[in-house]
């Protein structure tokens, strides 16, 4: 249908250039045809917004040619002229057809005519995109790079929720695609993803993103398209507190299904002061939203316990060496250190620290429950304290079938600190989808009144988005493992 709406687009535009000189007619065929074609693909791509501006500027282009002939054929077209030319005969111009009626017609019909279906081409195009079209789902997750693990188990877990309610008929008739995006863990480039996602008036939902860092800036861009954002990860209080600022002018579409760092740094905060008895700590960040975030909400419950911060430092993401900056602290000689950050940059400076004589507890968020953060920290690992939000997939009951299926999906796979998020936030989403149907701002409303009971629990969220379920737990790492913490 494309193809032939294209191809009379162009033969229009080519009968309707007829008579005119040489470098017109390649104007009046060509320009406007051309950019037809390259609206018709971007149209096809998601980019609406260019494909309707071709559209226009083809339009605008062949009006422009065809109002150029006009005004140097008035005669034509019934305008006065000082030197009218004669009109051929029906007969000298089109003798096979001796009773074609050409006499007869108002001047300037023809041509006039023609400019019209030029006119309705657009249109024309635009209808065979009529009729029933595949829901999708955007993911914008970090598949490469440091954090790549624990985004692409969200990404499995997200699309084993999906199969599981296309298998069981809970999907729209027309079908659901996934469109996978890969954020990379940078803020500027998951910027980039949600303008791409946006600009697509089919996706009705985006699971995502995962660092916080990446969340924040990407959610504005999904509010002012009225999109909704289910997150499984991010943790800094500002993606969704953001959303009850005077500022903030678009709708609340943020909805996030684990706690966040205010609650799990005033857990640790009270873990090290409270429980582990140290009265002086070190506290280190990697400067993310994410990192920075959970060691300020530390260092705030901890002094107000009575704590004190010797120390509070950066580090850069995706340094290796940290012995200048441990050397430094050494002297200071702290009770304790506090990270907050990715577990790749953590598990280094635990086992850098170790290395040089650092023999007091080291405690961390919940991105470091992860095997590859023992493997990296090795024999110094031991002992480390990792926070956790909520509890891990294996010692929920609730989310014991997901484990089976999980694993039973992807064998060989482990099941990453965040995948049950994943998984929960995808089947909330498919749930407000099933109950009001492809729509953004319908979807955006059920979510807003809904309670789930799923492998976390139940989960309900309040008015800025955020779950009611706030649980935190604590591990520490024994011969290679993490067990609960036992105080």
């Amino acid at each position: 249908m494309a193809a032939s709406t294209l191809l009379w687009g162009a033969g229009a535009v080519a009968r309707a250039a007829r008579g005119l000189p040489a470098a017109w007619t390649t104007s009046a065929v060509f320009l406007p045809t051309g950019l037809l074609v390259l609206a018709w693909f971007n149209h096809r791509l998601r980019s609406r917004a260019l494909a309707w501006a071709m559209f226009a500027l083809s339009l605008a282009l062949a009006m422009i040619v065809f109002g150029a002939w006009a005004l140097a054929h008035r005669t034509a077209l019934g305008g006065p002229s000082s030197t009218p030319a004669p009109r051929p005969s029906c007969t000298s111009v089109c003798p096979s057809r001796p009773r074609c009626n050409c006499a007869s017609r108002p001047p300037g019909e023809t041509a006039m005519k023609k400019i019209a279906a030029l006119c309705a081409l657009p249109f024309l195009l635009a209808a065979c995109e009529k009729g029933p079209r595949a829901v999708k789902i955007a993911m914008a997750l970090p598949l490469t790079g440091d954090v790549a693990t624990l985004g692409q188990g969200i990404r499995r877990a997200a699309l084993l929720a999906i199969e599981e309610a296309r298998t069981a008929g809970r999907l729209p008739a027309v079908g659901v695609e996934v469109l996978e995006f890969d954020d990379r863990s940078d803020p500027k480039e998951a910027v980039n993803v949600a303008n791409r996602i946006v600009s697509d008036p089919s996706v009705v939902a985006i699971i995502g993103h995962f660092n916080s860092g990446c969340s924040i800036p990407a959610s504005r861009v999904y509010a002012q398209a009225g999109l909704p954002m289910m997150n499984a990860g991010s943790s800094n209080p500002e993606l969704t507190r953001q959303q009850l600022s005077p500022q903030w002018r678009w709708p609340r579409v943020v909805f996030r299904a684990n706690t966040t760092d205010d609650a799990q740094g005033t857990f640790a905060g009270e873990l090290v002061f409270g429980k582990l008895k140290k009265k002086t700590a070190l506290v280190v960040h990697d400067k993310t939203a994410y990192g920075q975030g959970i060691a300020e909400e530390f260092q705030k419950s901890y002094t107000a316990l009575g704590g004190r911060a010797l120390a509070f430092d950066g580090i850069q993401p995706g340094d290796k060496d940290f012995k200048a900056l441990l050397t430094r602290l050494k002297g200071l000689k702290p009770e304790a250190i506090f990270y907050g950050g990715t577990f790749t940059e953590g598990a280094l400076l635990l086992r850098q620290a170790r290395e040089l004589g650092f023999a007091c507890p080291f405690v961390t968020g919940e991105n470091s429950y992860d095997p590859d953060f023992i493997a990296i920290a090795g024999p110094g690992g031991e002992g480390a304290y990792v926070t956790y939000l909520g509890r891990p997939a294996d010692l929920l009951p609730s989310a014991k079938i997901f484990v089976e299926k999980f694993q039973a999906r992807y064998p060989g796979e482990p099941i990453r600190a965040y995948d049950h998020y994943g998984y929960e936030i995808a089947n909330i989403l498919i749930a407000a989808l099933e109950k009001v149907g492809p729509d953004r701002g319908k979807i955006i409303g059920a979510l807003q009144g809904l309670t789930y009971e799923g492998v976390l629990g139940t989960t309900t969220f309040d008015e800025k988005g955020d779950t009611l379920n706030k649980t935190i737990s604590v591990f520490v790492v024994r011969k290679g493992q993490f067990v609960p913490a036992d105080f």
